[in-house]
């Protein structure tokens, strides 16, 4: 058994509350939940009967905000994992949260992927577009399938064109320059060696 050892009302929401158990931060709650199942500060209560009150009283509460999150852009599952372990939901509340969100249509890994790469893939490499979907949560697969679509030689091309603006091509440190700046977009090194091959200052 664990101690309940601080009830705090949460500063941006008025009806809820963070609950410490042992000393450390463990989940918010409504307060209406916590007057209901008579939690206070000094009760003895298991990590599994907080996980079932919460789960039992704010899964709807936490798909609620969860969908509000992804009004603006599509999240991965991880993404969407993590913004509710920062809202104090535990791990029984996301997981019902994101069978939810897969069931309606709205988390969908592989089709994030796709539409992030469609996007990226006009100003930035295969190699850096995989890395940041990785730091999202995109499976391995999901992110190979997406990347197949993109045409990184065009990309490069068009990325060149946009740094050489109001720039002297003559000049061999611009040639220098372009290729660090497309190696660092993403772009794989034959990539990017192709696209400089029209400057007058490439150095092959």
């Amino acid at each position: 058994m664990s101690e309940i050892t601080a009830i705090k009302p949460q500063l941006h929401d008025a009806t809820r509350c963070n609950i410490e158990v042992d000393g450390r931060f463990l989940c918010g709650m409504k307060l209406e939940t916590v007057v209901q199942n008579r939690l206070k500060v000094g009760a003895e209560v298991s990590m599994e009967e907080l996980a079932r009150i919460q789960y039992e009283s704010e899964k709807q509460t936490a798909l609620d905000k969860a969908l509000s999150h992804i009004s603006a852009s599509m999240k991965t599952e991880r993404e969407i994992r993590a913004f509710l372990a920062r809202k104090g939901f535990l791990g029984d509340v996301a997981d019902y949260v994101v069978e939810k969100m897969k069931e309606y249509g709205f988390l969908d890994d592989g089709e994030y992927a796709r539409r992030y790469a469609e996007s990226a893939g006009s100003r930035k490499g295969k190699r850096l577009i995989a890395a940041e979907l990785r730091a999202k949560g995109a499976s391995k697969e999901a992110v190979e399938n997406a990347l197949e679509g993109i045409d990184e030689e065009a990309a490069a091309e068009a990325a060149l064109e946009k740094y050489l603006r109001g720039k002297n091509a003559d000049d061999p440190s611009t040639y220098r320059k372009a290729y660090s700046y497309l190696i660092s977009r993403g772009f794989g090194y034959e990539t990017v060696r192709s696209a400089l091959s029209r400057l007058p200052s490439s150095e092959d």
